[in-house]
This record gives C-alpha cells, structure tokens and sequence, in this order.
C-alpha cells in the first residue's frame, strides 16, 4: 500500500512527472510513526486520541522515562512496527531542553530493523 509522500514539517512532495508523490515500505512506515508521535491529541478531529504530543515536553523538567513510555504505547498502536521483538528507545534532552529520540524497531511488513532518530526543539 502506498500514502503520499510527507516528510514531517514539510509539504507534499511531487514526482518527476508532476503527480503528488507516494511512499511505500520502510520509508512509509517511518513517516507513518513520525506523525503519530509528532501530532498533538486533538488535532485529527475524526481520532480525537491520534497522536503523542511530543514537542509537549520541550523546556520541560528532564523527565525520559515518562516520554519513553509514552513513544512504546504509541508505536504499539502503529501497524507499520513488529511488536515481536520490543522496539527499543532511548530519550535524552541537551542542556537547551531539546528532546532526542532515537527508536530502533522491526518493520511489521519486511521484517527488518529499522533505526529512526529524530530531535525536537523549541523553535524559538
């Protein structure tokens, strides 16, 4: 199955030919896992309970166990992620309070380890 093409924080993209551009495999099942946990609870109105909300935390007190239960209920909701083995995740924030996440987990459909880093700032 394919999605179109979005990396996070950026616009649809368009292929060679000028039509919207899809996704598909690992790839796809990264920007799947990257929106659930990059969009906030509420924002998909039809799935009022979509989404982790992880910018919530940015310039908050340290707290990366709380986050990090927070990612593994999330991706147990992700089709795209093998929950045999556990996906493993390590959060750690620099001395600005910016978030560093990096998961390492199966893709359900390929079978392969898959390793998504991602970094979540404030922005001003």
């Amino acid at each position: 199955m394919n999605d179109l093409f979005q990396q996070w924080g950026n616009d649809l993209s368009v292929d060679a030919r000028g039509d919207l551009a899809l996704v598909s495999g690992a790839l796809r099942a990264q920007q799947r896992v990257l929106r659930r946990l990059l969009t906030n609870p509420g924002e998909y109105i039809w799935q009022p309970q979509y989404g982790a909300g992880l910018a919530q935390f940015v310039g908050q007190p340290a707290n990366p166990l709380q986050i990090e239960a927070i990612i593994r209920t999330q991706l147990a909701k992700e089709s795209a992620v093998a929950q045999t083995p556990a996906p493993t995740i390590d959060v750690s924030y620099d001395t600005l309070g910016a978030i560093a996440v990096m998961i390492s987990y199966v893709d359900a459909a390929s079978g392969q380890t898959q390793l998504l880093s991602f970094g979540i700032r404030n922005p001003s």
